[in-house]
């Protein structure tokens, strides 16, 4: 994508794999400086050789979102390494399907710490940083399950919804000072989240895009890449507390 997203610094969640990984390589491809983040170093760690190895600009942090010491340092690095943050991808996340009886406190705990409290808290670090810049864009994953409801997702539905208002308040408070903010909504993406989406579920990802869109099939993490990617770039300077749905459809006519 020829987007203007020439020299802006991403600090990017959840880098080591799928989503990540491919929204990593592509704002690096088109001249970000990437600061890429995860939990998981040794995934990270290819993401960031990878992006290095075809002369992109990245560092590589090991960090864990839930971690308010942890998103300080990131913040640091950030301006230490590439001189401010100009846009956040609030990335990281886990997934979980369970019936509500079945959901334990530990799991409801462990997956808001990382999917909401996560995003709460970069959000929160990075607005000094943008407000620098006299600007920023922070672009919030959140999920067709944050938009509607699905049997075995209170637990990961609650998590994604509360992305979705926590999207529209920041961008309401922070629209002052010139930083936007949006949220994005994928279907399942051919990811890891597919693979166990199939062993729970006893199917397979063809089946899953025939049944949940109209176009007939999932999209690909670069589907999802692209749409962060415009949300980040100066061509979409008018877009604020908006919903972004990556679903081939499906919502629309309520198969998702």
């Amino acid at each position: 994508m020829n987007l203007s997203v020439q020299d802006k610094v991403v600090v990017l969640t959840g880098a080591a794999a799928g989503i990540g990984r491919e929204t990593a390589r592509a704002f690096a491809r088109c001249g970000a400086k990437i600061v890429a983040t995860d939990r998981n170093a040794l995934g990270l760690e290819e993401t960031c050789a990878g992006i290095a190895a075809e002369g992109g600009a990245v560092l590589c942090v090991e960090h864990d979102v839930t971690s308010e010491d942890g998103w300080i340092a990131v913040c640091r690095q950030a301006e230490d390494r590439f001189g401010g943050i100009d846009v956040l991808v609030n990335n990281a996340g886990i997934y979980v399907i369970a019936p509500v009886e079945e959901t334990t406190l530990e799991m409801w705990n462990r997956l808001m710490a990382i999917n909401v409290t996560g995003v709460f808290l970069g959000s929160k670090h990075v607005i000094p940083y943008m407000k620098k810049r006299r600007g920023g864009s922070i672009i919030n994953l959140s999920s067709v399950a944050g938009l509607i409801g699905s049997p075995g997702h209170v637990l990961y539905g609650a998590s994604k919804g509360a992305v979705r208002i926590m999207t529209k308040d920041l961008a309401a408070e922070l629209a002052p000072h010139n930083i936007r903010v949006n949220s994005v909504h994928p279907t399942y993406v051919r990811t890891a989240m597919v693979a166990y989406a199939e062993d729970v579920y006893e199917t397979t990802a063809a089946e899953l895009g025939e049944r949940l869109t109209i176009l007939g099939r999932l999209p690909e993490a670069s589907d999802v890449s692209n749409m962060i990617l415009f949300l980040a770039a100066e061509e979409s300077a008018y877009l604020t507390a908006s919903e972004f749905v990556i679903d081939g459809g499906g919502t629309s006519t309520g198969t998702a």
